[in-house]
């Protein structure tokens, strides 16, 4: 692993920080050439779906914001004790308040007509990425001067995940590769301990990792792999989508609500055939192609309900965050594997005690307060994160209907 796609990068200096994010703007401009080759013309007039707003105005998002931090923050020395509203400057883009800016322009912001196109777009980044890295040259090298940085470095990571989760919901081909088949272990026991849950006081993180939660944990039996295509088909086959004893009201709610009539989870084609002794296989849209999936894939695109449907099915419950986290630090070596997807957890996105805000994550998608006690956790990353943001600590979110990213999940024993 190169430097710079290691988390550590999040606690380095000017030198590593300024290389990973020129990193991340050349992976933001990779993709957007992508879209570009796929669409054509049409890049600029994407349909609107769930999970997806243009492509083009996402990148001029992604560098809109690291000016408005960074270049244009005059309290931008404070860190993360930068106030909310921060005195601004004015951008080198006059309108990009009006153009990417979701609190002013409001959630359709994205939507509206008079956005800049391609080229301007990539000027504007170009541009912006060359006064960041200006002024990182200068900064600060301690937590607080370099706070920002990192703060745009994470952004830019969580967005170019973000469009490539969108390439797969549009069905265009992008050159990412999935996680290679697992292999299967047994699963795995895990004795009883006390575990802290939270990002260290001193570490960079999201606001949702942030305090520290002591937790009294029994001992328990978790899958060494999510849950794989094979054992996903075995639901399917065994009528899973059609018991109502096995849906949480709210899901089976949500099953009905899919135009679709759901039998299998999203982007699948056709799944089933365990019954026939042909160990089942699974027809499933990948960036634009169907593909037989093996197997051993982990499964994906499935909402917390669809999760929780099977592990109640197969007589186990959908495993904690808790237990993910131990099993992640103490059961590697022994076969816990994760990265394939991103993992449902059972609970609810709840603070942990000492938690606080940020200045900066109000009005986007990465603002955890919100969603306080209705989102469902996620642990973990998938083929499409970032190599930089792949830690134990990481701690996600999304309503349980959302199926659109390549989420997973893995189960404990009752």
């Amino acid at each position: 692993m190169r430097p710079v796609d290691s988390p550590d990068v999040f606690g380095a200096g000017r030198e590593l920080l300024s290389l990973a994010l020129i990193d991340a703007r050349n992976h933001t401009l990779h993709l957007l050439s992508l879209y570009e080759q796929a669409l054509g013309s049409a890049v600029e007039h994407v349909p609107r779906l769930q999970g997806v707003v243009p492509p083009v105005w996402l990148a001029g998002h992604i560098g809109w914001f690291a000016e408005s931090w960074i270049a244009r923050n005059t309290q931008r020395a404070f860190g993360s004790t930068c106030p909310a509203r921060p005195t601004r400057l004015a951008s080198v883009e006059p309108h990009a308040d009006e153009w990417w800016n979701p609190l002013q322009g409001g959630p359709d912001v994205c939507w509206a007509e008079g956005l800049p196109g391609l080229v301007q777009t990539r000027s504007y980044l170009l541009e912006t990425l060359e006064a960041t890295l200006d002024l990182l040259a200068r900064a600060a090298e301690n937590d607080a001067g370099l706070y920002f940085y990192r703060l745009a470095l994470l952004h830019e990571d969580l967005r170019g995940e973000q469009l490539v989760v969108m390439a797969q919901t549009l069905g265009l081909p992008l050159d990412v590769e999935a996680a290679p088949a697992t292999v299967a272990r047994p699963t795995l026991a895990l004795p009883a301990t006390r575990w802290v849950l939270g990002a260290p006081d001193d570490s960079f993180a999201l606001a949702q990792e942030h305090g520290r939660e002591s937790v009294d944990v029994p001992e328990f039996e978790i899958d060494a792999q999510p849950v794989t295509w094979s054992q996903f088909i075995e639901f399917v086959d065994d009528g899973g989508y059609d018991r109502d004893d096995l849906w949480h009201p709210q899901g089976r709610q949500w099953l009905l609500e899919q135009a679709d009539g759901r039998r299998g989870p999203r982007h699948v084609e056709q799944i089933g055939g365990s019954r026939h002794g042909t160990g089942g296989s699974v027809l499933q849209q990948r960036f634009g192609r169907t593909v037989r999936v093996s197997g051993h894939h982990s499964a994906m695109h499935l909402s917390w309900w669809e999760a929780d449907a099977w592990a109640r099915w197969a007589g186990r419950r959908v495993a904690t965050e808790v237990e993910w986290e131990i099993a992640a630090h103490q059961a590697v070596r022994r076969g816990f594997r994760w990265g394939d997807v991103q993992e449902w957890m059972s609970g609810r996105l709840q603070p942990w005690t000492g938690y606080r805000g940020d200045a900066w994550s109000a009005g986007t998608p990465f603002d955890p307060q919100p969603t306080f006690g209705a989102a469902r956790v996620q642990r973990g990353a998938s083929f499409a994160t970032a190599s930089r943001l792949r830690w134990t600590k990481r701690r996600g979110f999304a309503p349980p209907e959302r199926d659109d990213g390549f989420f997973g999940f893995r189960t404990c024993a009752l």
